[in-house]
């Protein structure tokens, strides 16, 4: 499941009021969402949430399920 306050930091920054973003959504289904943006979204989601993710471990995101897992590792 992603977490409403996931989908809110990404929404937000793509701006886009409501669209349905569930764990297999890949980024390039979200309207918006491509090369020149996804650096803002991943930006927005580490200032949002007191993180910071390596370039490797964005390398390895395969969706936004995989976003939400290396979010909340981070925050634990």
């Amino acid at each position: 499941m992603i977490k409403p306050d996931l989908k809110r930091v990404i929404l937000r920054e793509l701006k886009l009021d409501d669209w349905p973003i569930e764990p297999e959504t890949l980024a390039t289904e979200i309207p918006g969402w491509d090369s020149l943006s996804h650096a803002s979204v991943i930006l927005a989601v580490e200032k949002a949430f007191g993180v910071r993710f390596s370039n490797l471990e964005v390398l390895k995101l395969n969706n936004i399920g995989d976003l939400q897992r290396l979010l909340d590792s981070k925050r634990q």
